[in-house]
């Protein structure tokens, strides 16, 4: 089976990113593809490469990114929740003339419109919310 993922869960928030992240490893596992995960609203903030949660929280970014780079998933984040939240890639921070970036490695931004593709391409589409 093919899945499309949203997370609009912050990553430590509430349990929603891991829920999401436990469920696209465990998917995989079990041999079905993860071919998108959009993040959106308050879970952007899975892609920041400046999150440094506690030594007893595990961090969840590297868990992302080993899906990009073990699986081929498409990691996406929403271009309009990560500017309002201040999540820049390159691009975007010389856009805004801003002083940095800090979108991790293996996320890209883009808009809704991949969100609305995955739903299309995808068996089923599973969000995890806060």
């Amino acid at each position: 089976m093919n899945y499309a993922i949203l997370v609009s869960a912050a990553p430590f928030s509430t349990q929603g990113a891991h829920n999401a992240i436990n469920f696209c490893e465990a998917a995989i596992d079990a041999g079905h593809r993860i071919a998108r995960v959009f993040f959106y609203q308050d879970g952007v903030h899975n892609a920041s490469a400046l999150a440094c949660p506690p030594q007893d929280e595990p961090p969840l970014t590297p868990r992302w990114q080993a899906l990009h780079t073990t699986h081929g998933t498409d990691l996406v984040v929403c271009i309009a929740a990560a500017q309002r939240r201040g999540l820049l890639d390159e691009d975007e921070a010389r856009r805004h003339d801003k002083p940095a970036a800090n979108l991790a490695g293996h996320f890209r931004l883009s808009g809704l419109g991949q969100l609305a593709e995955a739903a299309i391409e995808a068996d089923r589409v599973v969000a995890f919310h806060a």
